[in-house]
């Protein structure tokens, strides 16, 4: 080796001098800052670096997504630090209270553009982005949607996750991580086309993989019952299979706050991935056949439970999140104690709907078989620490289970349910002897021929709290639903009428009006929305009024381009905007709309030369793949947008448009743009909804039934700002005792008989008039959700509609005090509600330590 070498050599290995110890002190500190730094240059090196160690890409052979990940990953960075903070240097130290919010789905929405807003860090990210020769944009587009949840209850629940994060309460939120989520919908010759939802194709950087964290959920089988070494009675559940179940964890940033929470999804894997022998005697299909059958309980979203396997993958999702969940919930609690006596001190457990139910059946089993706490105090611990919030008055949307498929994959459950209810039972008929029908009435099993068990029952009975979703609604449960129920546990029911995060739907969803309300009342907003009240002040301000005006204006017109490029239709952006979009279901009343543009229709092709206000009607959402008579609305939606939108006479005095695939992302288009909302529920049938809420909050008006929080939302808003229509819900009730006859109306109404005729007789099938039979037979026979009783009246508010728009001034006028009158509707008021009412938790403030500065 020559001297040159020997120095190089020597150098290599010699101890370190200060110089050295101090640039790698300086390096580390560097690492750290590109890890959490907040500023521009900052981020764009962290930028660069993730799309390079990361990606594995040079930005000259980037892909759009190739920059996304890039920058997600760049944000979430800064979340870890937070979220780190947060659960296991906060939350555990300190010991507190821990709301775990139970749900089957989670419609999040893309996380990206929430995450920049939270954290601060979107203007800073704008010029990065922008620095760096992209579109910040564009690269918010490349994120794949998670459509984990079927509509308003997996938005709620992501709502409410937004709002425990930012009002700094600790709360993680469990459900699954469906492999495929709701199906993507695809518009075919006018119908519903589902194709799988994709959404993991190209992984997602939010979330993390805890492998260390995995349960073990069991399946069928049978009990065993046994005494122990101290002579108490126990069961053994011995099962017929296991399947694991992997939590992948996402971060739930808070707007503004140091607090990031933890939503939970858990997701399905076998036991045993592969059987050698059978593999090895050369049946390579039955050597998988256990990871295929396992994995299948998380791989999509509801199945269609019209048949039996249906119905039984169903009921596996719901216990296999559940046990996961309550198993990581008491491997939590046992980390900082050794018996169960401060459980319901320490968490507090929420059902969102009946999906979740099982938990109370599941909670007992794991206190009493896994660690042997005694019924009477394991009963206790169930009760104080479950909540039920119910969102349906439909019959059919209060689960029942059959003992055929409840018995055979959950048999310990059902000998626990037996024993629940015998007590329970026992209770009800101290207090009602000789009250058979009431015993039965409020029994968890459904006596007949096929037994089931009522899972609402259930979660009345184990939960120390029942909450509806709306004032109408909470009202229906104590004196219709659960009558019962009421009359023997007044005090576990209250009300807590949803909300919405203003900071998706309005702060993301409507910046040019954000920054509008911004410049005149502040930012207090964003985090108290009744600070909208004080836009009141500027209703006569000409100078905001032209503005406001502008800013809806110019959302429409970015509407009408969107639906110009993705249906080819061509709208008038100056016209009307009147949008119903949700979920279809018969109740919804999608089809009762669609009445009235096929009245506007004709009395435009009668009157050629009236003097009709231009109007534009869109229709978005998504019918269940097993809902005939809902997937058959939404042919029909089409069938008239084709003659309507084809036809001369017409031109753009009335257009008719159904948006495809409608999700979050479609929905922070449509709600700055709308000038009219439309909930036209049946009175009664609606619990809450929560687009009324968004629409409003976006300075659109309502037409609607007091159904639902419209009714709320009438009262806050003014009702000379609301359209109001219809039967109210006892109407609705009375009309029906009295023998309700569609036939009465449908031969009264000209307009309405010459509707139904019209669809009847091909008119908008090109002459098959077999195609909406069903319907037309269904409407004209039953009528269940009464649109021919509603429908004069729909027409005429429907022109009171008109006759306003008429009047720019004065609908402005109404639009801002929409606005301004919103703020009650903030999810941030609700789980206020929910924390100081129902889980008893307060807010847990997170200090970082040298924490950089948001710019918000």
């Amino acid at each position: 080796m020559n001297s040159n070498g020997l120095k190089q050599e020597t150098q290599r290995h010699a101890p370190r001098t200060k110089k050295h110890i101090r640039r790698t002190e300086h390096a580390a500190i560097q690492l750290q800052n590109d890890r959490t730094g907040m500023d521009v240059e900052t981020l764009k090196r962290a930028f660069f670096d993730n799309l390079y160690y990361i990606q594995a890409k040079d930005k000259d052979w980037a892909t759009a997504h190739d920059f996304y990940m890039a920058l997600a990953y760049t944000v979430r960075d800064r979340l870890l630090q937070r979220w780190i903070k947060t659960v296991e240097q906060t939350y555990r130290k300190k010991d507190v209270k821990v709301v775990c919010y139970l749900s089957a789905e989670y419609l999040v929405g893309r996380q990206l553009g929430k995450n920049l807003i939270n954290v601060g860090l979107h203007d800073h990210a704008c010029q990065v982005v922008q620095e760096s020769g992209l579109d910040l944009y564009d690269l918010l587009e490349q994120e794949d949607e998670p459509g984990l949840g079927n509509g308003g209850l997996g938005r709620l629940a992501a709502c409410f996750m937004d709002s425990l994060s930012t009002l700094e309460i600790p709360a993680i939120g469990y459900g699954i991580r469906y492999e495929y989520g709701i199906f993507q919908q695809y518009i075919c010759n006018g119908a519903q086309v589902e194709r799988p939802d994709r959404w993991l194709r190209f992984g997602n950087p939010w979330e993390i993989p805890r492998l260390d964290y995995i349960m073990e959920v069991k399946f069928g089988g049978h009990t065993e019952a046994y005494t122990d070494e101290q002579g108490r009675y126990q069961v053994r559940w011995i099962p017929e299979r296991t399947v694991l179940g992997i939590p992948y964890d996402t971060p739930i940033s808070g707007y503004s706050s140091n607090t990031v929470n933890t939503l939970r999804l858990w997701s399905a894997k076998a036991s045993d991935d592969f059987n050698f022998e059978i593999f090895n005697s050369g049946d390579y299909a039955r050597a998988v056949a256990d990871k295929v059958f396992s994995e299948n309980i998380t791989k999509v979203l509801y199945p269609n439970d019209n048949k039996y396997q249906g119905r039984e993958l169903r009921l596996e999702q719901q216990y296999f999140f559940v046990s996961c969940s309550l198993q990581d919930i008491i491997r939590n609690y046992l980390l900082s104690h050794d018996n169960f006596d401060s459980f319901a001190d320490k968490f507090a457990l929420q059902i969102n709907d009946t999906h979740p139910t099982i938990g109370i059946a599941e909670l007992m089993r794991l206190l009493l078989d896994e660690h042997q706490v005694g019924w009477d105090q394991a009963w206790d611990i169930t009760q104080k620490t479950f909540g039920f919030t119910n969102h349906t008055v439909l019959s059919e949307a209060l689960e029942r289970w059959s003992f055929s498929i409840f018995g055979y994959l959950l048999p310990r459950h059902l000998e626990i349910i037996f024993e629940i209810n015998q007590r329970f039972l026992d209770e009800v008929r101290a207090k009602y002897p000789n009250d058979n029908e009431r015993i039965a009435r409020l029994s968890v099993i459904q006596e007949g021929s096929d037994k089931q068990v009522r899972m609402a029952h259930l979660a009345c009975v184990g939960s120390h709290a029942i909450n509806g979703v709306a004032g109408l609604h909470s009202e229906i449960l104590k004196h219709e639903t659960f009558k019962d129920f009421y009359e023997l546990f007044p005090e576990k029911f209250s009300n807590k009428t949803n909300g919405v995060t203003p900071r998706r739907w309005i702060l993301l969803a409507n910046p040019k009006l954000s920054l509008l309300i911004t410049d005149k009342i502040g930012r207090d907003w964003i985090k108290n929305l009744e600070e909208l009240k004080r836009l009141e002040a500027f209703v006569d301000d000409q100078e905001f009024r032209h503005k406001w005006q502008l800013i809806k204006q110019e959302n429409k017109q970015d509407l009408a381009e969107y639906i110009l490029h993705t249906t080819g239709t061509h709208v008038n952006a100056n016209s009307l905007f009147d949008l119903q979009v949700k979920r279809f279901h018969e109740y919804k009343r999608q089809h009762l709309n669609l009445l009235h543009a096929i009245a506007l229709y004709n009395y435009i092709k009668q009157h050629p030369d009236a003097d009709v206000v231009p109007r534009t009607v869109i229709f978005a959402g998504k019918a269940a793949p097993g809902y005939a008579t809902a997937k058959l609305i939404i042919q029909l939606i089409n069938s008239v947008a084709d003659v309507v939108n084809h036809d001369p006479d017409i031109g753009d005095r009335l257009k008719v448009v159904f948006l495809e695939n409608y999700n979050v992302t479609l929905a922070q288009r449509l709600y700055p743009a709308a000038d009219l909302s439309e909930q036209i529920s049946t009175a009664g049938k609606e619990a809450s909804g929560t687009s009324n809420m968004k629409f409003a909050m976006n300075g659109t008006l309502t037409i609607g039934t007091l159904d639902g929080a419209n009714v709320e939302i009438r009262d806050r808003v003014g009702a000379e700002n609301f359209f109001l229509f219809g039967l109210t819900a006892p109407q609705v009730s009375q009309t029906k005792a009295q023998g309700y006859n569609p036939s009465d109306y449908y031969n009264s109404n000209a307009q309405l008989k010459q509707a139904i005729d019209q669809i009847a007789s091909g008119d908008f099938s090109k002459g098959d008039k077999d195609l909406f039979k069903p319907l037309v037979e269904s409407l004209k026979n039953q009528d269940e959700y009464l649109l021919f009783a509603d429908f004069q009246s729909y027409l005429d508010t429907q022109q009171r509609v008109s006759d306003a728009y008429r009047d720019q001034d004065k609908w402005l006028l109404m639009s801002i005090l929409n606005t301004a009158r919103s703020g009650y509707f903030s999810s941030d008021r609700t789980i206020r509600q929910y924390a100081e009412d129902i889980w008893h938790v307060k807010p847990v403030p997170v200090v970082l330590d040298n924490a950089p500065n948001f710019d918000n």
